[in-house]
């Protein structure tokens, strides 16, 4: 019976395929019937075949992913309070957000010891606090994610300058005691408005800064930060193409057999302040975008997150969503599912080809901070920024209950605990910084402006 399928129909080429389809369309035109481009330059077929399939050699997640909570520290006690019901509730992770050092023995009361992997985010680069956190933290599993150049085009500015940012980061890696130190932040470029191809050609030219510094040791030092959206395929092919391409250069470095850290999230881009329950259904199919690519470790965030400060609720239903999809949907077991997949595969060697393109001519011209000092990355990134904002004005971009089939009975003036919108404190920066931009900002704005 395992082969009553096969046994029963006879193969079909791909030739025979398209030629039937041909037939079927009654004198359409098959090239502007079927045939879908996308803004990365890749053509979508009606159908993929076993004579064109071509597998990439990808490294394979190595274990089960992570579910993480992101938890921003403004009071060590109620981050930890935080920390520990989340571990208590099924988390494996915490990725703390910090804006300034904190006291160590505060934060992490009753979190140590239970086999959780920490992982930080800091906007400000502190030696010798980072090597006392490592020191404290010797036997977890931590990751501390220092971007300097993340930093740099985010904000505009080093957190002192080149040199000194280089060597202290130098200093932090020679005297901290965890393998994971550097960390590439390319969810800055999916959340400014970058495809896919841009997205995984930035990351890795932001990554060979490290590389190029502090050579082949750096490349299993790296933690890659992602954002995933809504473009479900193509997401996936994203952080696979990443892992292929980050194992190839890597290899450059005389680093072998490198399977790329990754950390992954829901874009904001595509997030929305009308209709947000909608948010859920967003981040649920990017999170298993996440987690079919290769993800090491997923966070999600909270449906209200744009107007509301974090709530119990909101963290609950974010974290059980990952706790569905891990324990009751089958992807515990879902990590290697996207090979052999034609399309994926065929997707997920466009978007290498044509990222590695792109990186190589970035090297080329200086190197990412090179490029990011003259304007050149923030310029394509903004072009592809406009170009989506007008598909998502003409509504062939969708955000459901937003663009299309909004409820205009939706009121939301009342409900603003925070700005939904992005400001910037004026300031004078060495670069143009690399802003996020959501989609239906605009829209929000003048639907705010029109409630009674």
């Amino acid at each position: 019976m395992s082969n009553f399928i096969t046994d029963d129909f006879e193969p079909c080429s791909a030739a025979a395929w398209k030629q039937k389809i041909q037939v079927d369309l009654k004198g359409a035109d098959y090239n502007k019937t079927l045939l879908t481009p996308t803004n990365e330059g890749i053509v979508i077929k009606p159908f993929y075949h076993l004579d064109f399939f071509e597998k990439l050699a990808i490294p394979k997640p190595e274990n089960v992913f992570k579910i993480c909570q992101k938890i921003t520290i403004s009071s060590e006690k109620e981050a930890n309070l935080r920390a520990f019901d989340a571990i208590t509730n099924g988390v494996q992770a915490i990725r703390f957000i910090a804006q300034n050092s904190f006291n160590n023995t505060v934060l992490f009361k009753n979190l140590l010891n239970k086999k959780i992997a920490f992982h930080f985010e800091f906007s400000f680069l502190d030696k010798k606090f980072i090597i006392e956190l490592s020191n404290y933290l010797k036997n977890e599993v931590a990751y501390f994610n220092v971007d300097i150049v993340g930093n740099l085009a985010l904000t505009g500015n080093w957190f002192v300058s080149l040199q000194n940012d280089f060597n202290t980061l130098e200093n932090i890696l020679k005297n901290s005691k965890h393998s994971f130190v550097l960390g590439v932040n390319a969810a800055i470029y999916q959340n400014a408005g970058a495809n896919s191809v841009q997205q995984v050609a930035y990351a890795l030219a932001h990554a060979s800064e490290y590389l190029l510094k502090f050579g082949g040791e750096a490349a299993t030092k790296i933690q890659f930060n992602v954002a995933t959206g809504s473009n479900y395929f193509f997401e996936i092919a994203k952080i696979r193409a990443l892992k292929y391409l980050y194992n190839l250069i890597a290899n450059v470095y005389d680093a072998e057999n490198v399977n790329a850290t990754i950390h992954s999230e829901p874009s904001l881009r595509n997030k929305t302040l009308y209709d947000y329950n909608v948010n859920m259904l967003r981040t649920t199919t990017e999170s298993m975008s996440a987690i079919l690519g290769g993800a090491t470790t997923i966070s999600n965030h909270s449906y209200n997150i744009l107007f509301q400060k974090p709530t119990e609720f909101g963290e609950r239903i974010a974290k059980n969503q990952l706790l569905i999809l891990k324990e009751e949907s089958y992807f515990n077991d879902a990590k290697n599912s996207a090979t052999d997949s034609y399309y994926i595969e065929a997707i997920t060697k466009e978007i290498a080809d044509k990222a590695l393109t792109l990186f190589k001519e970035i090297e080329k011209s200086g190197g990412f901070i090179t490029q990011l000092k003259k304007g050149t990355i923030q310029r394509k990134i903004e072009e592809n920024a406009r170009k989506e904002q007008a598909q998502f004005d003409a509504e062939t971009l969708v955000l459901l209950g937003t663009n299309k089939y909004p409820n205009e009975q939706d009121q939301m003036k009342n409900n603003l605990e925070l700005n939904p919108f992005t400001k910037r404190k004026p300031q004078k920066t060495l670069i143009v910084p690399i802003s996020p931009k959501r989609l239906a900002s605009v829209l929000e704005q003048k639907r705010l402006e029109n409630e009674a």
